[in-house]
């Protein structure tokens, strides 16, 4: 049994990763800016604020043997700041990942994103782990992700005893969950671009909390892509949804949006057309065969899950 730490434990995956843990005989420190709901016997709440020296007070106090890192700021809200979101995913990691070297942790789990590879023209289809890390500096949480990806490259040369699980995560979906990739499903038209299919591939909640119940307990230290089985294209999510698919030219939304933003007709920018075109699509082959987790659910069939829950 291990007492594990995890940060960011309020969010959805965080909840999720808390649901399967129940029963297990692991003691669980759940910390956030808020409790989270339903914490089961033998699970603790404390505050915890991963930007400032929380993590350093918290970590010496609580001694964990594993921490998960799920602390980032995945969908900011309108009134978010890029400067605050650095402060979350890359001085609230770096502040994670101090407090873990100064105590003696034995493992840390952190989630990571696809996003980490960029959104770029030339990335390989599919993306392997061992493939660049490119996270565009136009898109704060892809530039966040591989900023932090380089900080833990360092500590594992630094600091070797500390073994790490890094999780880049494709789109995670399931019952009831709502971002700003869905978003784009409840519009009347799917938006794409023309000439660039940039398919998705999915993550069911319930797979990625199993997979980070493995990280942190009996599965092996390294680097790993996490998503379903397959990808979907946008015609094929039209389909499902049965509506129909708006393409316009990469230019002319380029060109509309570097209007619309500055007069605040809409909160993205140019830069949001290479979100569209160049989605990064993730080979899972190591997590099956490295990790040893089969999803249980491929892309299509978390979508199809998502879905029917949101009564679409």
């Amino acid at each position: 049994m291990s007492r594990i730490l995890i940060t960011g434990a309020a969010g959805a995956v965080g909840q999720s990763l808390l649901s399967v843990l129940v029963g297990l005989g692991h003691e669980v420190i759940a910390t956030d800016i808020r409790a989270p709901s339903g914490l089961s016997a033998g699970m603790r709440f404390v505050p915890m604020d991963v930007t400032g020296d929380d993590p350093a007070r918290v970590i010496v106090a609580e001694r964990p043997e594993v921490v998960v890192h799920l602390a980032s700021i995945v969908s900011p809200p309108k009134s978010s700041t890029r400067a605050f979101e650095y402060a979350v995913d890359v001085t609230g990691s770096r502040n994670v990942l101090n407090a873990c070297v100064a105590n003696g942790v034995r493992r840390i789990v952190v989630t990571s994103s696809g996003a980490a590879y960029g959104y770029q023209v030339d990335n390989p289809v599919p993306l392997r782990e061992g493939d660049a890390l490119r996270g565009n500096k136009a898109f704060a949480y892809a530039h966040h992700k591989r900023l932090v990806e380089e900080m833990l490259a360092q500590a594992r040369t630094a600091h070797p005893a500390l073994e790490q699980v890094v999780l880049r995560v494709g789109t995670v979906l399931g019952a009831g969950l709502e971002n700003q990739i869905t978003a784009l499903f409840h519009r009347k038209r799917l938006l794409a671009i023309r000439g660039a299919d940039s398919p998705f591939v999915f993550i069911w909640t319930q797979d990625l909390a199993r997979i980070l119940l493995r990280a942190a307990t009996v599965g092996p230290a390294g680097i790993y892509n996490v998503a379903g089985d397959g990808a979907l294209g946008i015609d094929q999510i039209a389909m499902k949804l049965g509506k129909p698919v708006l393409r316009l030219p990469a230019a002319g939304l380029r060109a509309a949006l570097a209007v619309a933003k500055p007069l605040g007709l809409s909160r993205y920018g140019p830069e949001q057309v290479r979100f569209l075109q160049y989605r990064p699509v993730l080979d899972n082959q190591a997590l099956k065969r490295d990790f040893g987790y089969q999803p249980d659910l491929t892309s299509a069939e978390v979508f199809d899950l998502w879905q029917k829950a949101a009564g679409l």
